[in-house]
């Protein structure tokens, strides 16, 4: 956080100093993947009227990312300023404190959920961090909330709504357009619901750290995982695998599932550990490390939903 603080400084002189920052285009910067997406489809054609900045496009996850000078002093000048807004967020509230703006939009995105945020979850047998004894009495929130095909509708049509104000004169261009993207969310959620209440398993086992609370919530999808979604351990305990093994045992299920990017070894472990060794590896993509090649290559938030209900189609079967 000190480094943090010293980079806003930094920001603030340099600022003060140059006018290199200002630009006719209205800037919107947002800090992971997902929202920068919604952004795009809301503004459509209209995005060549503005500087569309993400900052998370170099595949480094939104826990442990940090802000450069250059991610501050953009942040510092935007007109509208997007971010997750949780504990990995928590620099945030001093950037925008000294931000150059002063009638900058800011869109915190769990407090624009409201009670639709939830509680980091301990499920049977999944492997807690030792942390200090403060952390028992604090409750910790599940930052994963853009993983909810749900909360992306809401979380649209706010993001929609602060684009209109700064371009008035469009508003109805971007309303066009949030429905369209909107009722394409909307086709995909009624998809969710189909396959999975119609699925013959409701239980997945995750062998890494789970983010996709909010997606089984929403669909009625059980889960046992090795850690909760924002663990930074990598190494589960035999305990974990063999109780993770004995659920893929009881449950009879054909798959032990990963996030993206995992070197699969506690998956491995957990299929070496059952009774007949064979079941499949898939992995469940979370949006946690977009690179700018991901997105040239035409990587979407809706790809990725898309990709995962084929991954849970098979592995529920």
């Amino acid at each position: 956080m000190k480094k943090i603080i010293n980079r806003i400084a930094m920001v603030i002189m340099l600022l003060s100093s140059t006018n290199a920052f200002a630009a006719s285009k209205k800037s919107i910067v947002c800090v992971n993947y997902p929202e920068y997406d919604w952004v795009m489809n809301i503004l459509g054609e209209q995005t060549a009227a503005f500087d569309v900045i993400l900052l998370q496009n170099n595949g480094t996850d939104l826990h442990s990312y940090q802000p450069s000078v250059k991610d501050i002093a953009r942040i510092s000048s935007s007109d509208l300023f997007i971010y997750v807004g949780g504990e990995s967020d928590k620099w945030v509230e001093k950037v925008i404190s000294n931000s150059r703006n002063k009638n900058q939009i800011v869109v915190n995105m769990m407090e624009a959920l409201g009670d639709k945020v939830r509680e980091e979850e301990i499920v049977e047998g999944m492997q807690t961090e030792e942390d200090d004894e403060e952390s028992e009495d604090e409750a910790e929130y599940d930052e994963h909330i853009w993983l909810s095909l749900k909360n992306a509708i809401v979380l649209t049509n706010i993001i929609s709504e602060k684009i209109q104000r700064l371009d008035s004169v469009n508003n109805q261009f971007y309303k066009k357009n949030t429905e369209n993207y909107v009722s394409q969310l909307s086709a995909l959620d009624e998809e969710y619901v189909k396959t999975i209440s119609t699925s013959n398993k409701k239980t997945i086992i995750f062998g890494d750290r789970y983010p996709f609370r909010y997606l089984s919530d929403d669909y009625g999808m059980k889960y046992y995982a090795a850690f909760v979604g924002c663990s930074a351990e990598s190494e589960a305990s035999f305990e974990t695998i063999v109780f993770l093994a004995k659920k893929v045992d009881d449950l009879d299920l054909d798959a032990v599932l990963t996030i993206e990017k995992s070197d699969k070894k506690i998956a491995k472990t957990i299929v070496a550990n059952t009774k007949s060794k064979n079941q499949q590896i898939f992995e469940l993509d979370s949006m946690q490390s977009i690179t700018q090649n991901d997105i040239k290559n035409g990587r979407t938030y809706l790809s990725a939903m898309k990709n995962n209900l084929q991954v849970l189609k098979a592995a529920l079967k």
